[in-house]
């Protein structure tokens, strides 16, 4: 090796040590070590959730069935779409395939307590993300940020377990954080394209992904090269993942992801506003009137909104993407919520880190705005600390809150008792049902909570989403709206009771079974019950089996 090289690869190491040095100081700085705290209690209050009874190994959720469903079905061989109707993008049917795998080993139960593991470490990191993206803006900034999207409740709720959301906001921070260069959209090519995937497999995970893509892309304009690059990055991201599974069986595909999710819903119950704005604005620990959601929304959205407006007339300079980019989405976000008739408290993971970076960017402006008179009138330190000091109250007073209506929800009587009532019925389903038995049941979760998912019963029905069947191929029916009267809705549920060896009916099937005359003759005239509890949760064996 010649003494230049030498010399290069020396001055390369020296290179290295002092970025290392660097990040590792940027670490130790008040707003890094805020970052890490608050990605800290993020883990704390979803691992206190997560220990609690009935959450790791039990039953909690309808959907996470359905999704790590999708996953064990596809690693033996099972395809969503085409073998089974499945009504989300592949997205997290792909995340979760590396931990089906290990179902395999160590059984599905197992498996999908790993899952939900991952899952919460996957909402604490969004916080760590959503600093990375705001810490420029300096510490108050950066506690408000971070703080809310630690604490808020609906945030942490949906973390108990496999749910879209924590992986959509993960994979929407990432493609901004890698978009973004501090206030202003990067022209840097390999980060616009790693962000446009980012923001692309989001896509794939859920439609929504669209909402903040769009905004981004928007604002790249007029620069035609760099919008390009994103726009790039976003369809390889979308549809390297999704191509295979449409290309299978394009009918099915469409009609899963379209007819049974964006087509009308007939029948359908619209979710009132109240409900949607008192999830959205951070009130669902509270039993509030209809005037302090109303206040709670004008003042939320009145200082994003009045914040931005101020700091653009005190420092006379036009808000930067980053804050037009946190507002417009917000508002796109809000929009859409109230829009359909369907509403769900995981929804709202989707807007929060959203909306805190958009009340907190321009607030983290105002703030600088104001810092050289403080300076100079020796108030400087004051006000820098006393902002930081506020905002860091107002987190830990979200953060007491949240950790006490964590606290009594896992001792409220009627949540414990239902806990065991469900683990009651997933020991019986491990004693009654062989190994490779064949269940039906309209909440795959109880069976892959009891490792008795996977069946070797020829013809055994492979139906893990029992709701999303009833839409798709009812053409916006559920079984409380006339699925039941649709013969390829018909068709498939009396295929699958016909091959059932045992039926496990949770006391909601009568909202997700589509039951009709033929199917309840059948039904009575083939299985016997032979175990309840009181969440009217019921187990039935096939005439002739033991049970």
């Amino acid at each position: 090796m010649s003494a230049a090289s030498v010399r290069s690869t020396a001055g390369g190491a020296r290179s290295d040590t002092a970025e290392g040095r660097r990040s590792w100081a940027a670490w130790r700085t008040p707003t890094g070590v805020v970052i890490a705290v608050m990605t800290l209690v993020a883990l704390g209050l979803r691992a206190y959730q997560l220990s609690t009874p009935g959450y790791l190994l039990g039953v909690t959720e309808y959907d996470d069935g359905s999704y790590f469903g999708s996953a064990i079905h596809l690693v033996n061989g099972i395809l969503p779409y085409r073998d089974f109707v499945f009504v989300q993008p592949p997205g997290i049917t792909l995340l979760m395939t590396p931990l089906a795998l290990l179902a395999k080993a160590t059984g599905t139960a197992t498996a999908l307590a790993v899952a939900r593991i991952v899952t919460m470490i996957a909402s604490a990191a969004g916080v760590l993300l959503l600093g990375l993206l705001v810490r420029h803006r300096g510490l108050p900034a950066t506690i408000l940020a971070c703080g809310l999207l630690a604490v808020y409740p609906d945030a942490v709720t949906t973390a108990r377990t496999v749910l879209l959301e924590p992986w959509l906001v993960l994979f929407c921070l990432l493609g901004a954080l890698a978009v973004f260069d501090g206030d202003r959209i990067t022209d840097n090519r390999r980060r616009l394209l790693l962000g446009g995937l980012a923001l692309g497999f989001g896509g794939a995970i859920e439609a929504w992904a669209i909402l903040p893509a769009v905004v981004i892309l928007v604002l790249s304009l007029p620069g035609l090269k760099r919008a390009g690059r994103l726009l790039a990055g976003m369809a390889i991201g979308f549809l390297v993942p999704v191509v295979p599974f449409a290309a299978l069986d394009p009918a099915s595909f469409f009609r899963d992801l379209v007819v049974a999710q964006v087509g009308p819903r007939h029948g359908a119950v619209r979710v009132g506003i109240w409900y949607r704005f008192k999830e959205m604005f951070g009130l669902s620990n509270l039993q509030v009137a209809h005037s302090l959601v109303i206040l709670a929304v004008v003042i939320i959205l009145g200082v994003a909104i009045g914040a931005l407006a101020c700091s653009w007339l005190v420092t006379r300079i036009r808000p930067t993407a980053l804050e037009w980019f946190a507002l417009a989405t917000t508002l796109l976000i809000v929009a859409v919520f109230l829009w359909p008739s369907q509403f769900f408290f995981h929804f709202v993971n989707f807007l929060v880190p959203f909306l805190a970076m958009a009340v907190a960017l321009p607030l983290g402006r105002l703030l600088t705005a104001a810092q050289p008179l403080a300076d100079r009138s020796g108030a400087g330190g004051v006000l820098r600390w006393s902002a930081a000091g506020l905002a860091a109250l107002l987190i830990i007073v979200f953060t007491v809150t949240q950790a006490s209506a964590e606290y009594r929800q896992a001792r409220n009587g009627a949540v414990v008792a239902a806990a065991a009532d469900r683990a009651h019925i997933i020991s019986a389903l491990k004693r009654i049902v062989p190994p490779g038995g064949c269940v039906l049941t309209d909440q795959v979760s109880y069976t892959i909570a009891a490792n008795r998912f996977i069946s070797t019963v020829p013809g055994c029905s492979t139906m893990d989403d029992p709701t999303g069947m009833d839409l798709a191929l009812g053409h916006g029916l559920k079984a409380g709206t006339g699925a039941g009267s649709v013969p390829a809705v018909a068709a498939v549920w009396r295929d699958a009771f016909q091959h059932a060896q045992y039926i496990l009916l949770t006391g909601r099937s009568i909202k997700r079974v589509a039951w009709n005359k033929s199917l309840r003759a059948y039904f009575h005239s083939n299985f016997r019950q032979v175990m309840e509890v009181p969440t009217h949760d019921r187990l039935f064996v096939r005439n002739g089996l033991r049970g």
